[in-house]
């Protein structure tokens, strides 16, 4: 007895395609799973306009024939006769969103390559009328080559003229020879969606302004060189803005945190409490606290950028450069999400379905300068670089921000270059996503994201780093030297005597004893390093102030240029802290990975510090 023919429904995610199968095949519906994976399968019996009979599956969403998961896999095998237990399907039914036509058309025409027989569904046309879109399906289905069907799948509108489409499509594939093996499409994934915007406006007939708008912006935004020097201004303009726009707020801080510390070091006497409270909780915490205007300013910007629709649009952009370095472009996010924090970043790779792209991302994550690491950026550059202006709106201070994010950045890309070529050895996969569209972000949503992102820094300054920093000075104040001693308390102390020892391996690299007080703690969280400094600077300092003005003049006073470069770019490329290696750790269900990750940003920050300084010395800065 001949097999009924099998038809596959093809589409991407939210194409309506689920709704277009249960139109077709009303109750005549069978569920299981796909041999060997847990992926659904649904099909179904679908009657044509002649009288017969098809088999009609409802294959999972994808964006290419590239999978990124284990759903888009099963699709390919499907598609390609490659299935456990599947045969290849006689006839495609693509299924695309009218409103959504650029997007979807990328992979019809990959689907339309592989010579199979093929009929388009376009879906959803009522919404697109209702939105102002009007498209003709002739001048589609020329440039396609394959026949176009309107269909409303909810309202059952254009569900017979699929059944007859599909009756000379199944007729032929029955009385043919066998067709050449299925192969997938080799075409660039940039130039193949370049192509569908092509036929998307040449199928357009009348749109709203709103989606012309939009079109005009993709041309800049998606452009390779003008997208890029857009993303590069975009990131400039951020790195500016932390400096001008929080100094007012951080002064007022600043100065609050001081009259704090005046009021009780005026009102207790002098001890262990007034010690504790004065330098370690307020010189040390409090000087942490004191850059929340510049996270949050740093927060705004992402935040704006995801909610606009920006986001997804600039790692389609770097997914071209990206490759260069053995990643696909779904690598981009998770990188750009690690601005803001690592960890998240980390956690974002499960998007990346490709084991090889995804172990790469997560070990080169913590390179991409974190918010973590901005007040010690900050609190240097204000100190040590000259705060003036090299071109109108341009400062010197937010010049060198940028530098230091670029240079992370780049780090990650040739980490990337390298680790691809040996440890994390593989292809890369390719990158589909679906452009969401622009919109101006709600007010509610932003105020809402930078209330959250308030709150754990607030959380975070009150456990880790006030615990930290509490440890940090008991450990610099006890043993006290005896009387009479010319050991300073610093060097009598624990925590003075092991940066001593640790000092004799970093002063090739311009780091004195403090220097290396500060790198211990920051271990467990970047900004401690700030905290542990203010804490040095206020136990070994004459000076009564406290806060970030104290740390200010103390750097001016103990570093030197070339001391406060080589600072900097060490923690650009250290490792980041622990929460960061514990996510590595579970993430990649092994020690020997974040291992690895911490030994090789060790050893590039090291160098990286060391070359700075000596750079710097031989150039006489």
């Amino acid at each position: 007895m001949t097999a009924a023919p099998l038809v596959a429904l093809v589409g991407n995610p939210n194409a309506g395609k689920s709704a277009l199968f249960n139109a077709l095949t009303g109750a005549r519906q069978k569920v299981g799973n796909y041999p060997g994976v847990t992926v659904e399968r649904r099909s179904g019996k679908l009657m044509l306009a002649d009288g017969g009979a098809a088999e009609l599956v409802d294959l999972p969403g994808a964006y290419s024939l590239d999978p990124a998961s284990p759903d888009e896999r099963v699709t390919r095998d499907v598609i390609l006769g490659r299935q456990s237990g599947e045969r290849a399907p006689d006839a495609l039914v693509i299924v695309l969103d009218a409103s959504n036509l650029d997007n979807h058309l990328g992979f019809a025409l990959e689907l339309v390559a592989l010579d199979k027989p093929v009929v388009v569904a376009l879906n959803m046309v009522d919404l697109a009328a209702r939105d102002g879109l009007v498209l003709d399906p002739a001048a589609l289905a020329r440039e396609l080559g394959v026949p176009v069907v309107e269909t409303v799948a909810v309202r059952k509108r254009g569900l017979d003229a699929l059944r007859d489409a599909l009756v000379p499509l199944l007729g032929k594939a029955a009385g043919s020879a066998a067709l050449p093996p299925a192969r997938p499409n080799d075409d660039d994934i940039t130039a193949r969606q370049r192509r569908a915007r092509a036929i998307a406006r040449r199928a357009i007939l009348s749109e709203t302004p709103t989606r012309r708008l939009t079109h005009m912006l993709d041309a800049v935004a998606l452009h390779p060189i003008w997208g890029t020097v857009l993303l590069l201004g975009i990131l400039f303009v951020m790195f500016q803005a932390v400096f001008t726009w929080a100094k007012g707020p951080a002064d007022l801080l600043d100065a609050g945190f001081g009259a704090l510390n005046a009021a009780i070091g005026a009102a207790l006497p002098a001890g262990f409490v007034r010690g504790l409270l004065t330098e370690g909780i307020i010189a040390g915490v409090g000087a942490v606290i004191v850059f929340l205007p510049q996270i949050l300013i740093l927060f705004l910007f992402i935040l704006l950028l995801e909610a606009s629709g920006y986001m997804v649009r600039a790692a389609f952009l770097m997914d071209r450069v990206m490759a260069m370095a053995g990643l696909s472009g779904r690598a981009f996010i998770p990188l750009l999400s690690s601005f803001a924090c690592a960890v998240p970043g980390i956690m974002a790779t499960r998007t990346i379905e490709d084991e090889k792209d995804r172990l790469t991302t997560i070990l080169i994550a913590p390179l991409m300068t974190c918010s973590a690491r901005l007040p010690v950026y900050t609190i240097v550059i204000g100190a040590l670089i000259p705060n003036r202006d090299v071109a109108p709106f341009i400062g010197l201070q937010g010049l060198v921000l940028f530098a230091l994010y670029v240079f992370g950045i780049v780090g990650a890309f040739l980490a990337a270059l390298v680790l691809r070529r040996t440890v994390t050895q593989g292809a890369s996969s390719g990158f589909m996503m679906e452009m969401p569209k622009y919109q101006l972000p709600r007010l509610r949503d932003v105020a809402l994201g930078l209330w959250s992102r308030t709150y754990n820094f607030l959380r975070r300054a009150g456990t880790i780093i006030l615990a930290s920093t509490v440890a940090l000075w008991l450990l610099l104040s006890y043993p006290t030297p005896p009387a009479g001693s010319s050991v300073s308390p610093i060097d009598y102390s624990i925590a003075g005597r092991i940066a001593n020892g640790l000092a004799v391996v970093t002063k090739p690299i311009g780091f004195d004893r403090d220097i290396a007080l500060a790198l211990i703690p920051a271990m467990a969280a970047r900004e401690i390093a700030v905290a542990a400094l203010g804490t040095v600077y206020a136990i070994d300092g004459t000076d009564d102030a406290r806060g970030q003005a104290a740390i200010t003049r103390a750097l001016q006073q103990r570093w030197s240029l070339p001391t406060a470069l080589a600072f900097l770019m060490w923690f650009v490329f250290a490792p980041q802290c622990i929460s960061t290696i514990a996510v590595t750790r579970r993430e990649t269900n092994s020690w020997g990975w974040p291992a690895f990750m911490v030994g090789y940003l060790f050893a590039l920050a090291y160098a990286a510090a060391g070359a700075t300084f000596w750079a710097a010395m031989a150039l006489g800065l």
